[in-house]
């Protein structure tokens, strides 16, 4: 338990700047964003969404525990958001040949795409820089983020998932500063079903 602290400060910290607040929410228009995806291909969101709901999620990285049990809960998801019409996509700030091994790791069968400009998490208001403890602790467990991320910064998106409408509305939104909390993903579904196909 002597880790515990040294994290859950910095997650303190995180939650009092406001951060999950001033994050896109629902009504707000959302970003028109091209990322590659592993094959560096680009993916538009917005061809994404004009084609049915978009559910977003954005994570930390293959290298995060939380994040793998996230994914591999929405791949189990995945059959019931496409027979309500919706196409699921992941978004990392890792470089694709880092995040490439965590989609076959977890065998997904939806796109995850590379923000690794910060582009993305930076729009959507979840783009926050990690503190020199955070730094120090994960640098030590073997975790460069600055590497990983392949843009020499130690960045990171706070997990979001949103729901964009055909016309690119954010439907729901779930914003939490603390990594370990995520949307469930029933009230997803709900969210989802609601806007109809």
């Amino acid at each position: 338990m002597p880790a515990r602290p040294r994290i859950d400060n910095p997650t303190a910290r995180l939650r009092d700047t406001g951060i999950a607040s001033s994050a896109l929410q629902c009504g707000a228009q959302a970003p028109d964003l091209t990322l590659p995806d592993a094959l560096g291909r680009p993916f538009r969101l917005a061809e994404a969404w004009q084609r049915g709901p978009l559910v977003l999620i954005f994570y930390r990285g293959g290298w995060c525990p939380y994040c793998n049990l996230e994914l591999r809960a929405w791949q189990r998801e995945l059959a019931t958001l496409q027979l309500l019409g919706a196409q699921l996509v992941a978004v990392s700030p890792q470089t694709p040949d880092h995040w490439l091994t965590t989609a076959e790791k977890n065998e997904l069968a939806f796109p995850v795409l590379s923000d690794s400009s910060l582009a993305a998490a930076t729009t959507f208001g979840l783009a926050f820089e990690m503190p020199p403890k955070l730094i120090d602790l994960y640098g030590r467990a073997g975790n460069d983020l600055s590497v990983v991320n392949g843009n020499g910064r130690w960045v990171l998106p706070v997990p979001a998932t949103y729901v964009i409408d055909r016309q690119g509305r954010i439907a729901f939104a779930h914003v939490e500063a603390d990594y370990r909390e995520r949307a469930e993903p029933r009230q997803v579904l709900a969210a989802v079903a609601a806007l109809g196909r």
